[in-house]
């Protein structure tokens, strides 16, 4: 029993809360722990010894932090309001104390201090202490101590708060939800650029406090809106921090976190192929190549993630009835199974078994998909069938996990048993027996033999069943299914002719006559046209002797097929493209001398360029409305033809290279004067435009003298989207060849120009939306073009314009203010400073272009304060955000290039101009000169949030 009652527990007492550590491992201590814990004020003695930082033993304070915890938690109510405002002010003079030290305290004090501050944040957000998070971050700003303190407070709010694993009462669930929706109103944005500040300072020289922040941003993107952290900076970044070995795993854990948020299934779509499309660009795809087990475990977490993410979307999509996006998200997972496979055949166990969520559902889906495809086709017994093989390929995918080994040994049984009778056994046997070959690639990983290397045993068992299956004569079985499955097979195991390259001649003819490309069914001419593409890709090195032959058998598969013809085609114009992709493939590839590619290649195109003439002048006669788009399809499909062959180069077979640049020369000769075309402007511009890019980057200089004659027909009675599809072509160019293309852009950049402001001044009604997004998007692109202008080096082009009429240029720096002021669009906004910061660092400097700093004083510098000051300019958005932080590095780059000139006019004139006070002004004008940009950006939109109150 203690000696002290409660009535005389003060600081002035005899009692030490050191003598806490020698009584710790005594039950007396833990009897006195409790009584401390009951009594009316000891927790006031904790609380002022924890401000006052009185005690340096780490159990006292520990304590007292306890002690402190057991008020807040069951007492918090009977407090008076002067006690509830010691334990808030306790909290900070002790979180002020941390940012001091040298050291930072032990974990388990920081944790529990933690605790403390989340359980005061629960009592009192919604009550007292509204201003919670803004006087935590103006207390700890970039403070290693702090920011791990305000870090593990967010971990100890998403436990009280959010945790699902935590069973609340009814009124702590209400509560919870107040707390949740309070923060997203008020405090999520300041939260969630406070992170992205952490994430970008501390990445170098503190990891485990971005290893934090990383896992509070995963923890707390289930429940806020995902566009604060889905976005270009913050994914960036992470994909920075993918690449840092003290962090790659968390930020790995972090994106897991993003792809799992709930949301409508197109949305998801879009976010996972959005992500997954950088994180191939970064190279991260290249499983092989990575060494770090641990990352790549991490990393076939998120796979997992994405990819059963996408089987989601894909089910809610076609339960819902929507096919386009259906289709678009079962595209979307068919694209993700070859990195699905090098992941789940990877030797590590950890980094396999993360995979095989997303296995199954991808294996579910196709089940679904092919049952619906054809049981909306079939009678009874065959519909019986499918189910029959929808239930086969659960029990191989089963066998194959428990005994491989026997999966390969009853395959090949079944399957020699069958083929050795296929000319009397039934379709089913035979298509069963091909499927069972097929699948054996997916369900045996890579080491037992799937791709023919490996284990000599499983390899051998694999070929034997593939030299069977291409020399049985099975290829001729007289049903759709089973010539489908055998090319599919053919295809699935093309590694096969590698190792036995004999076998090939033999399957290039089932390919290329009755058997395949010839087929009597369209089913399956269509998809042995794309599987032929393939297969020519993987095995082109073994087919020299081939190709002149191949080429001549497929010649009419690639006439264009004009629409008087009357006939109908073997191909579609979709199936064509992949077989003149093909035909270019065995041309390019070839170890044909240059001269020689360059006939066969002309002989390829001639036939398309010669139609191309005779229908173009068909159609500039012709006066029907629906032959004419007859006749435009047609065009454009030469085209598209002729831009697919260019597929086949590469940097090593390049264009030059193979001799065959002059045939595309006259390929582009041909294709121009559709441009002028009265009829049916639209399909040929893009047609042609198409084949442009596609020029640009295979022909390379020798496209340039074509351009200003195409550019100048495609700028002829435009309408808004022909003007933002040709911006990319000219955008293109200009990044490509740069100075090579200055003399035309000066030319050309005027009309261009005016024929934006015609379309954007063209009068449309008030509510139709269709024309004001199309307005939209042209802005956007026209910006966009200015960017990339004043990026390439090529200011020249804008200032030339001035020589004859300056007030060409002086129209365009207007447009570009009234971009970044004007229109509530922040993505075109942001562009706009870009332009205007790069304009200010090439002409702004004392020898910079003559009236550029009186425009800069009289225009920019308004623009910088008077966009975000807007009503539109919404500080909330993540959009908006980046906008604001090019407009600070806008005012930046005025100082550097002005100095002390910029500061003086900002104290004397503009800034007073605003009513803005002395104190202020100055406040801005030191911000201003200081070196960090990071600081200006926090400190302009602090600004501005203060200034719209």
């Amino acid at each position: 029993m203690c000696p002290f009652s409660n009535s005389c527990f003060s600081l002035c007492s005899c009692f030490s809360l050191s003598l806490l550590l020698f009584l710790s491992l005594s039950a007396s201590a833990m009897v006195y722990f409790e009584q401390l814990k009951e009594s009316q004020d000891a927790w006031e003695v904790c609380a002022e010894a924890l401000a006052k930082g009185i005690y340096s033993d780490d159990h006292v304070k520990f304590f007292c932090f306890q002690v402190l915890e057991h008020q807040i938690k069951y007492r918090h109510g009977g407090l008076s309001p002067a006690q509830q405002q010691l334990i808030r002010e306790t909290l900070m003079k002790w979180l002020q104390g941390q940012l001091m030290n040298s050291q930072p305290e032990k974990p388990f004090i920081r944790n529990k201090a933690a605790q403390v501050f989340a359980l005061t944040f629960v009592m009192e957000y919604l009550t007292h202490w509204p201003k919670f998070f803004f006087d935590l971050l103006s207390l700890v700003g970039l403070n290693p101590h702090g920011v791990d303190v305000y870090l593990r407070t967010l971990m100890a709010i998403d436990a009280e708060v959010v945790d699902r694993d935590i069973l609340h009462s009814p009124e702590e669930v209400r509560r919870n939800t107040l707390i949740k929706d309070g923060m997203r109103e008020q405090v999520i944005p300041s939260l969630v650029e406070s992170w992205y500040q952490i994430l970008g300072a501390y990445q170098q020289s503190h990891p485990e406090i971005t290893c934090q922040c990383l896992e509070v941003v995963g923890a707390y993107v289930s429940w806020i809106d995902l566009n604060l952290i889905a976005n270009d900076r913050f994914v960036n970044l992470l994909l920075s921090q993918m690449s840092v070995e003290d962090l790659r795993e968390e930020a790995c854990d972090c994106l897991f976190e993003i792809v799992n948020k709930g949301m409508d299934p197109t949305d998801k779509t879009k976010l996972v192929e959005s992500l997954c499309q950088v994180l191939q660009s970064a190279g991260f795809f290249n499983v092989d190549q990575e060494e770090d087990v641990d990352f790549l475990a991490k990393f076939s977490r998120l796979v997992n993630g994405m990819g059963q993410s996408l089987v989601l979307s894909w089910t809610k999509l076609a339960k819902g009835g929507d096919v386009k996006a259906a289709a678009e998200a079962l595209r979307a997972l068919e694209t993700k199974v070859p990195l699905l496979l090098q992941l789940l055949v990877h030797d590590d166990d950890d980094i396999s078994a993360n995979i095989v969520g997303f296995c199954y559902d991808y294996l579910n889906v196709l089940k679904q998909v092919r049952y619906t495809l054809l049981v909306g086709n079939m009678g009874e017994d065959e519909a019986m069938f499918v189910e029959y093989r929808k239930q086969l390929k659960m029990l191989l995918d089963r066998l194959a996990q428990v005994s491989p080994d026997l999966l390969l040994e009853a395959v090949g049984r079944v399957f020699n048993n069958t083929i050795q009778r296929w000319q009397t056994a039934s379709f089913m046997e035979v298509e069963v027996a091909i499927r069972l070959l097929y699948m054996l690639g997916e369900a045996l990983p890579a080491s037992h033999g799937a791709h023919f290397s490996g284990d000599t045993a499983k390899t051998s068992a694999l070929q034997d069943m593939m030299r069977t299956l291409v020399s049985s004569g099975l290829s001729g079985y007289q049903h759709t299914s089973v010539s489908l499955e055998f090319f599919e097979t053919v295809v699935r195991y093309d590694k096969f002719f590698l190792v036995e390259p004999q076998h090939i001649p033999n399957v290039l003819m089932s390919f290329l006559d009755h058997r395949g490309l010839r087929h009597s069914s369209p089913k399956v001419r269509s998809r042995v046209a794309y599987l032929f593409s393939r297969f020519v890709k993987t095995l082109h090195k073994h087919m020299n002797s081939f190709i002149e032959d191949i080429l001549s058998r497929i010649q009419d598969l690639l006439e264009l097929a004009p629409p008087e013809n009357g006939f109908p085609a073997l191909l579609t114009s979709d199936d064509q493209l992949f077989i003149f992709e093909t035909a270019g493939v065995l041309i390019v590839h070839g170890e044909s001398p240059a001269e020689r590619k360059q006939a066969l290649m002309r002989s390829l195109l001639t036939p398309l360029t010669d139609a191309f003439r005779l229908l173009l002048a068909k159609l500039a006669s012709e006066r029907e409305e629906e032959r004419q788009a007859a006749l435009a399809d047609c065009l454009s499909h030469a085209v598209g033809f002729a831009s697919r062959t260019s597929k086949a180069f590469s940097n090593k077979q390049t264009v030059k290279q193979c001799g065959c640049t002059e045939v595309y020369r006259d390929c582009l000769q041909t294709f121009l004067p559709a441009l002028s075309c009265p009829v049916q402007r639209g399909s040929l511009r893009s047609a042609v435009r198409s084949f442009l890019h596609r020029m640009i980057i295979c022909l390379e200089e020798e496209v340039l003298p074509f351009v200003p004659a195409a550019s100048e027909h495609m700028l002829k009675d435009c309408e808004a989207k022909d003007l933002q599809e040709f911006i990319p072509l000219i955008s293109q160019i200009t990044a490509k060849f740069k100075d090579q293309v200055s003399p035309f852009l000066q030319q050309v950049f005027m009309p261009l120009v005016l024929a934006i402001f015609e379309v954007l001044c063209r009068p449309a009604e008030d509510n139709d939306q269709a024309a004001a997004l199309e307005k939209q998007m042209l802005r956007r692109s026209y910006f966009t073009f200015i960017q990339t202008i004043t990026s390439s080096g090529m200011n020249e082009v804008l200032a030339n314009q001035g020589v004859e009429n300056i007030k060409n240029v002086e129209r365009v720096l207007f447009t570009i203010i009234q971009g970044a002021v004007d229109f509530p669009d922040p993505i075109a906004q942001k562009t706009c400073f870009i332009i205007l910061s790069k304009l200010v660092e090439l002409w702004g400097g004392k020898d910079g272009m003559a009236g550029f700093p009186d425009f800069i004083y009289k225009h920019i510098v308004p623009a910088c304060f008077l966009a975000p000051l807007k009503p539109s300019f919404d500080l909330t958005d993540a959009q908006t955000v980046l906008t604001l932080s090019e407009c600070a590095l806008t005012l930046k780059m005025i100082h550097l290039r002005r100095g002390p000139e910029f500061i003086q006019y900002l104290q004397q004139e503009y800034l007073p101009s605003l009513q803005v006070s002395p104190e202020i002004t100055q406040e801005v004008c030191q911000v201003l000169q200081q070196p960090d940009a990071k600081v200006l950006k926090n400190y302009m939109k602090a600004f501005f949030q203060r200034a719209k109150l």
